[in-house]
């Protein structure tokens, strides 16, 4: 059991991970894993002797939970029976020597498995007796494409027949909740039956189950199942073994197994504090982080910015009636503010090779305790930021997002960390054109982290996914997803291309933006117009469609015309926004405005806004 996260018996297939077997170990060790599954494949390509793994997991204070996987121990070919037995009795030598008292068995795909359920439970009892013989056990696990067994209850009517001490299931989230499994028969099990539990979670995916399960497998918190009532009906049966992740995905097989361990533990500390606040009485010590902040906001948007971008953002935001009330104490750090929106300039960044480059780079939350919000997100394996500051200047923690994003804990009061600034003269209640706070900020994810960002906000941050959806783009598919809090208070939208693009991409590479809030997008529109804002000018032609689509007010759609604002509605209300040109190459703003209930961010308009981006840019490289 890891000292940093006390709690249960957290293992990992070392499937789950990227590079040898010495990189998996080592990232499962240094994340907090307290065990194992060796995957066979892995120790097959290793240098180490079982007896030598066997000997570096216990230097990393790591057991060797599971071995795994046998396949297709039965057959109607009493030959190759025999043969499988045979085989079944060198792999108990290996488990012997890597110090492991548990198989993975599964159900077989082979042509010539066992139908017969008679048939296939002397054929498992004769396989766990010699397991038993050695003190070994067979936990026996129904694939989801399986030739005849496929189904949890499959599985346990075989183990139920052989009757054999030394058999029992292995129970697996995807292969139960792939094929629509309810986990409220797991009451019908003896908890003593139930020798391992493998964890999974996955996108909803109508496509071969084979396909699904080794190619977009997810962890915990990162997909559309519910494992908290499938790990909640398991628990209930009595289990006590270990929690532990079993994922084949594509992206983790890829990246650095350092950062797909991390990102396994926030899972899985996330699904037990998810299990504690559903379940009133849970047979085993849960991990219980500080709780999910309370977030009433954005206090800030950073933009990191050069002697290039500074000016031309700063202009921009001039435009847009922003004022520039504030000049940071000791770091070259504006403050701009108009209404409860605050954008942060910081030149502090260096960039000789790429200038003219500006970046979201920060986002200041409001929390009512920001320490609390800091302990939890230590806890949750993101690592609170070093900070340098002045003697009197307000100690602001932060963490790192998937996407290098800092996130910061604040409060907004006098004294607080406004107070960092001196007062330029200007103030944000002269002029101005609206705008009256921050309703989002929308940030493309590199490839690799998209589902690992959003259970960073999903677990740390508290914020609710929404469903992933998908555009199609000038440059490709774009899928997005935004998270929230129930009161919308802070909403972010994480946006990936979904293939990896090549060396032709002539869009805006990786898009970011911030939505100003307005009560009235017309009027702001003129007035942003008049100051000389950079807006962005759309088709004639998206006009007519709305047109086509929509019952619009004839002064709206004239004012969709002359203005180049976007439109959506569903059933709950209406969304209007309009967007500024890309300014220090990916950044631009947004000005959206909500009618009734809408609750979406307008991603329908995603593929006419990236196309006029590309022609603005084209034009101005003229």
């Amino acid at each position: 059991m890891s000292a940093d996260h006390p709690g249960p018996h957290r293992s990992i297939a070392t499937v789950c991970l990227s590079g040898t077997l010495e990189d998996k170990l080592a990232a499962a060790s240094a994340a907090g894993f307290a065990g194992i599954e060796v995957f066979e494949p892995d120790l097959v390509a290793s240098p180490w002797s079982p007896t030598e793994l066997a000997a570096r997991c216990a230097d990393l204070g790591l057991s060797i939970d599971l071995y795994q996987p046998f396949r297709d121990l039965d057959s109607t070919d009493p030959a190759r029976f025999a043969r499988n037995l045979r085989r079944a009795e060198r792999k108990f030598d290996v488990m012997e020597q890597l110090g492991t008292a548990t198989v993975l068995v599964c159900s077989s795909v082979a042509a010539d498995g066992v139908a017969d359920p008679d048939l296939l439970a002397e054929q498992l009892a004769a396989a766990a007796v010699r397991a038993g013989e050695r003190g070994l056990r067979i936990a026996y696990e129904a694939l989801a494409w399986g030739t005849h067994v496929s189904t949890w209850e499959a599985s346990w009517d075989a183990v139920r027949r052989a009757g054999s001490p030394a058999l029992g299931l292995c129970l697996d989230s995807f292969h139960v909740l792939s094929r629509g499994g309810d986990p409220a028969g797991f009451a019908a099990v003896p908890g003593e039956k139930l020798f391992f539990l493998q964890l999974a979670d996955a996108p909803q995916l109508q496509m071969d189950v084979l396909q699904w399960s080794r190619h977009h497998r997810l962890f915990p918190g990162q997909g559309a199942f519910d494992l908290t009532g499938f790990v909640a009906a398991v628990l209930a049966t009595g289990y006590d073994g270990p929690l532990s992740l079993e994922v084949f995905n594509d992206v983790y097989r890829q990246a650095d197994p350092t950062r797909t361990a991390l990102d396994a533990m926030r899972s899985l500390l996330w699904l037990e504090e998810s299990l504690a606040d559903r379940t009133p009485v849970v047979p085993r010590a849960l991990a219980r982080p500080p709780a999910a902040p309370e977030l009433s906001g954005y206090s800030f948007t950073e933009l990191a910015v050069d002697g290039v971008s500074g000016p031309e953002v700063a202009g921009a935001l001039a435009a847009l009636g922003f004022a520039h009330t504030g000049q940071h104490r000791s770091k070259p750090v504006q403050l701009w503010e108009q209404g409860r929106a605050r954008v942060l300039l910081n030149a502090s960044v260096v960039r000789p090779a790429a200038a003219g480059v500006a970046a979201v780079a920060a986002l200041g939350l409001e929390s009512a305790d920001p320490g609390r919000a800091a302990q939890r997100a230590e806890v949750l394996c993101a690592p609170v930021l070093p900070r340098t500051r002045g003697a009197t200047e307000a100690d602001l923690s932060a963490v790192a997002a998937p996407d290098g994003t800092q996130v910061f804990f604040t409060r907004t009061h006098p004294g607080g960390w406004p107070a960092d600034f001196l007062p330029t003269g200007d103030r944000a209640d002269d002029g101005g054109a609206g705008l009256t706070g921050i309703d989002h900020v929308g940030l493309t994810q590199p490839f690799d982290t998209f589902d690992e960002a959003g259970l960073f906000y999903r677990a740390v941050l508290g914020l609710d996914p929404q469903p992933v959806t998908e555009v199609a783009a000038p440059f490709g598919l774009v899928r997005s997803r935004a998270v929230t809090r129930p009161d919308r208070a802070v909403r972010l939208t994480l946006s990936v291309a979904a293939l990896r693009r090549g060396g032709w991409a002539p869009g805006v590479p990786d898009p970011q933006y911030v939505a100003f809030a307005t009560d009235d997008v017309v009027a702001t529109a003129r007035a942003l117009r008049a100051a000389g804002a950079p807006l962005l000018p759309l088709p004639a032609n998206y006009a007519d469609d709305l047109d086509a689509r929509f019952d619009l007010d004839s002064a709206l759609l004239a004012a969709v015309r002359e203005h180049g604002l976007m439109y959506d509605e569903d059933d709950a209300g209406a969304y209007l926004h309009l967007a500024t040109a890309v300014l220090g190459d990916r950044v631009f703003f947004e000005v959206v405005q909500r009618l009734g209930g809408y609750d979406g961010h307008g991603l329908v308009d995603t593929p006419v806004r990236m196309a006029a981006h590309r022609r603005w840019r084209l034009q101005a490289a003229g």
